[in-house]
């Protein structure tokens, strides 16, 4: 929001108000004067008048997580367990998913507070390219690269998936990188052949990379350059 617009919410002002005070330098961000009102400020920030505390601010959350298979993606499930309740951390409830993974799927999944970062995380446009580890029950051949580099059509949807890549690793196992992130795609991709995935493993998203140290249900927060990749 702007910051201008933030100021002419509040009950007590109107927007000649809340352009007088901020060219009167009376408005603060995180503990900068601000005069422009274009400046975009939100829940995460802190914003004050004069010595008067207008909005205390949150601290913005990003945490890697190592997903285990039967962990749902998802804040709540009547069902089975969510990923969240691996998390031992306070105020669970303002966290969501930056992208999810099927039920069986395992590996690197993004958790945050912030919606415009997870936002920019998954908007097709970005393309972030995401790598899977892939294990199937039948021999995955050469012409499975061929196909998946270019595209293959889903009828449901009425779109051809982007090109995308396999690494032959074994008889029966590959490694994929997606650029997008459609219903189960990488399942669908490998029943077009009709093989069927038996395990699927999510490696990285972007430039971030699963720690090789962590173990299913593990976790730890991104650090300050890891959140500004996106």
């Amino acid at each position: 929001m702007r910051l201008d617009r933030f100021l002419s919410n509040l009950d007590e002002f109107n927007r000649l108000d809340a352009r007088l005070l901020l060219a009167a330098g009376r408005v603060r961000v995180d503990g900068q004067t601000v005069t422009d009102g274009r400046s975009e400020v939100r829940e995460f920030n802190r914003i004050e008048l004069d010595d008067r505390l207008l909005q205390l601010g949150k601290p913005a959350r990003y945490f890697m997580l190592y997903k285990p298979a039967g962990w749902v993606s998802a804040t709540e499930h009547p069902e089975h367990p969510t990923v969240l309740d691996l998390l031992d951390e306070p105020d669970k409830h303002e966290l969501h998913l930056g992208g999810r993974l099927d039920l069986t799927t395992t590996g690197l999944l993004l958790i945050t507070n912030d919606g415009l970062w997870s936002r920019r995380l998954t908007q097709p446009e970005r393309k972030q390219p995401k790598v899977y580890y892939v294990e199937t029950e039948q021999p995955i051949g050469a012409e499975y690269a061929e196909t998946f580099a270019q595209g293959l059509y889903f009828a449901f949807e009425d779109l051809t998936t982007l090109p995308a890549q396999l690494e032959i690793l074994d008889t029966r196992a590959a490694r994929l990188t997606l650029h997008e992130g459609r219903y189960h795609q990488v399942k669908r991709m490998f029943g077009h052949f009709r093989n069927k995935v038996v395990r699927l493993h999510r490696e990285s998203v972007g430039p971030l990379k699963l720690d090789p140290e962590m173990q299913p249900g593990d976790y730890r927060s991104l650090t300050a350059e890891e959140v500004a990749h996106f």
